[in-house]
């Protein structure tokens, strides 16, 4: 299956009111604005949307929203992976029917499967679809690391095309791409390691600094793939004080504190997360007027 979701693709918060309501009105505004700032795609309901405190009917109106906003503009890609397989295909399919152009399944949380585990998981999901598949691994979150042997297995499986890799490592990453066919996708999960992880052979990135830097991380993304390695390092060391204090504490804390400060009302995220403290907010606040963003 060829698929090309685009290189810079921003995991977009879910904007909440001050009754921690999903504001889907903010959602489509958002979405509206990252495509205008150089998203070529959107992932919607992963970590940073606060997937595991939305509900199914919020997860599914808030891919119908972003679809009817931007879709055929940009990719929409759905975060529709959980620990639990057999709700993570019907929210797979129910997401297919509203008209995303993907889906992302983070490696099941809290259960720990094993490699084995993780193949079936995976398979079973990606079998219940015509949709293409973006694997999402992040052992810090999920206690769990999807090694490189089994995403290998799991390339043989037509719709699933891509990983976004957030383990921190760039040894795995070598991996990876030694042991994957060259069309398959490897996008940074972590925006201080695109730039590395670009010169191993990965396609892009899963961005969260690109709610607010989004037009500097697509000119470094296109310096790099356009053989301007000076440029897009001069744009790497420029940004990186953002990369950092953008997870100072738990994301998406830091990045909707930065939102809110720059006039996009996307709330406080929900319990168990709580708001940024004055302290982490002074921080945001000083690297934004670093950047000449406020």
């Amino acid at each position: 299956m060829a698929v090309d979701f685009g290189r810079v693709l921003t995991a977009m918060v879910t904007p909440f009111g001050k009754d921690l309501a999903v504001d889907f009105q903010q959602a489509r505004k958002l979405a509206r604005f990252l495509v205008q700032s150089g998203s070529d795609g959107l992932v919607v309901c992963g970590t940073t949307g606060e997937s595991p405190t939305l509900t199914r009917d919020e997860k599914i109106e808030l891919f119908r929203v972003v679809v009817e906003e931007v879709g055929g503009q940009a990719t929409v890609i759905a975060g529709t992976g959980s620990y639990n397989t057999a709700e993570s295909i019907t929210l797979t399919q129910m997401a297919e029917k509203v008209g995303v152009d993907g889906v992302m399944l983070v490696a099941p949380y809290y259960n720990k499967p094993s490699q084995d585990g993780l193949y079936e998981h995976f398979k079973a999901v990606a079998n219940s679809t015509n949709l293409p598949v973006m694997l999402y691994n992040i052992p810090g979150r999920t206690g769990v690391n999807v090694l490189p042997a089994t995403v290998a297995r799991l390339a043989q499986i037509e719709n699933i095309v891509a990983i976004k890799e957030a383990s921190g490592s760039l040894d795995q990453v070598s991996e990876l791409r030694r042991s994957l066919p060259d069309d398959f996708a490897i996008y940074s999960g972590d925006d201080s390691l695109t730039l590395p992880m670009m010169a191993l052979g990965a396609r892009g990135v899963v961005s969260v600094c690109s709610h607010v830097v989004g037009p500097r991380i697509k000119e470094m993304v296109n310096a790099f793939t356009a053989g301007n390695t000076t440029l897009a390092t001069q744009i790497h060391l420029e940004l990186f004080p953002v990369f950092k204090t953008m997870f100072i504490t738990t994301s998406p804390v830091p990045i909707k504190a930065a939102l809110n400060l720059l006039g996009y009302q996307v709330g406080a995220p929900r319990l168990p997360l709580v708001e940024a403290t004055a302290q982490e907010k002074e921080i945001i606040k000083n690297v934004l007027a670093s950047l000449k963003l406020i």
